[in-house]
């Protein structure tokens, strides 16, 4: 057998054009940079134009390989050893480098085994885990947008300035428009469709035959008073009120909060701690100024002390749309189970994991005893363009940055010096502001020509981190990595 092996490895091709990475010479010289952007490979996949196999000496060990058959239809992952002898014989191609998932160029036999994804859904971050019977094969945390709200109030307020000048050219259509059945917030139904897309891209590389999703739902009132029962749900505190400002200025005694009356104003305005788009007019979030200390508040000449109350945007979240996941996740044809939080609570108990939502997702998934994958995936959400036609506050400033500069834009993954990071800032004159998803700073200035471009900018940024999760059978799992 042996003598078999190395026959069959002798015989094999010595070039590897699918492994290699074919854009590095382009994109060091400055022709290539200013051409990047139109960058593409004869199979029309800029994911594989930009992959890279030991490119400057970075490290791209993985312990797991994700394939594709011919079709482009998901099959078992399989180890880096036979992954090389695959691109070595001209039997596979790279598709995808992060994760690093290769597509057969034969037909084989299609043999599957039974793949759980488990699915942690939360307001800001999601955990993903996929397990066999014997082992975590799939593993990543992502973090979602948290500015929606932020731009969607900067969008209205446009919106509001255009119709107050002399070009709008049609009625406005607000008192005519109803909302469908269904309908959720803006904020929310993008949370809502990325989580479903991201367990579609895990059903592109994975032939995942269940989906395991914790559902919750949270009783704000009982957070807020766990002593709560019976009849006192229907006994608010605002009870008895008109309205929230009445309430609030009962509940404060018609007493300005920060001066006591000391400024002898008799006129007393109802002021958010937080601002109102993020805040709303919870009164927990609304106070009792004189109109004195409401105007120096809202001119910056005066700080209020008070910490702002807890917020439930989360919980308000997971039970909006809770039951909405489920049922869209099964009218794209899956196989979904839900679960509960105080199930998942109690196995992380009861096998000592730490709290981590890449954790829960392994536990929500029904691992127990296998070894965990080595690799983790790291997630980010982020927007796709900016159309901003003015910067910022500045706005008789026109926005005129150019989206590539140099052949390089804004969240390409590039190379710099070995190390893989993302492009946060840029300036016109070729200097990068470089970092990794996490926030870590890798260079406050680096040049054009010391960048070498390995993926384009997508809404999912993906970076891989090698860590050694807990393991029950090893005390820490440790994968084979190809080098």
């Amino acid at each position: 057998m042996q003598k078999l092996r190395e026959r069959r490895l002798t015989n094999t091709p010595q070039g590897i054009p699918q492994a290699l990475c074919n854009c590095g010479l382009s994109l060091n010289s400055p022709e290539g940079r200013d051409s990047a952007a139109g960058l593409k490979t004869s199979l029309n996949s800029p994911d594989a134009a930009l992959t890279a196999r030991g490119h400057a000496g970075q490290n791209l060990r993985v312990s797991v390989v994700y394939v594709l058959n011919k079709r482009g239809k998901p099959l078992m992952p399989c180890s880096p050893g036979k992954t090389k002898v695959l691109l070595k014989e001209n039997k596979a191609k790279v598709v995808k480098r992060t994760p690093f998932t290769i597509q057969l160029t034969m037909a084989t036999g299609e043999v599957r085994q039974s793949i759980t994804l488990g699915v942690d859904s939360g307001y800001s971050r999601i955990g993903l885990s996929a397990v066999t019977d014997k082992q975590e094969i799939y593993s990543a945390q992502v973090n979602l947008r948290t500015n929606m709200v932020k731009l969607n109030s900067e969008r209205r307020q446009y919106r509001r300035f255009r119709r107050h000048r002399k070009t709008w050219y049609r009625k406005p259509r607000f008192l005519n428009r109803r909302k469908p059945e269904g309908w959720l917030a803006p904020s929310i139904q993008n949370k809502f469709d990325t989580q479903i897309k991201l367990i579609g891209k895990v059903g592109e590389i994975l032939p995942i035959s269940q989906i395991n999703i914790e559902v919750a739902a949270f009783d704000i009132q009982k957070i807020r008073n766990p002593d709560i029962s019976g009849i006192e749900y229907q006994n608010g505190e605002q009870k008895g009120f008109w309205n929230v400002r009445e309430y609030v200025l009962h509940r404060d005694n018609h007493t300005c909060q920060r001066c006591k009356g000391e400024s002898k104003d008799l006129v007393l305005e109802v002021h958010h701690i937080v601002s109102r788009q993020i805040g709303g007019n919870r009164p927990d979030n609304l106070i009792t100024l004189c109109s004195t200390c409401h105007e120096k508040v809202s001119k910056a000449e005066l700080k209020l002390n008070i910490s702002p109350s807890k917020e439930f945007k989360a919980e308000t979240f997971m039970s909006t749309v809770r039951w909405m996941l489920v049922n869209e996740l099964k009218g794209l044809g899956n196989v979904v189970f839900p679960t509960y939080g105080y199930i998942t609570k109690q196995k992380r108990r009861e096998l000592k994991f730490p709290k981590s939502h890449i954790n829960d997702a392994f536990l929500i998934a029904g691992g127990t005893i296998q070894n965990r994958v080595g690799v983790e995936y790291l997630i980010q959400q982020v927007r796709k363009c900016n159309r901003k036609l003015f910067k910022g506050a500045r706005s008789h400033i026109k926005n005129t940055a150019e989206r590539f500069i140099y052949g390089f834009q804004r969240f390409d993954k590039v190379l710099w010096k070995g190390i893989e990071c993302f492009i946060i800032g840029r300036r016109k004159t070729g200097y990068f502001d470089l970092r990794k998803l996490d926030g870590t700073k890798i260079h406050a200035s680096a040049k054009a020509k010391e960048l070498s471009l390995l993926e384009r900018a997508k809404t999912l940024l993906i970076e891989r981190k090698a860590t050694f999760l807990p393991s029950l059978t090893e005390g820490v799992s440790a994968p084979r990595f190809l080098r």
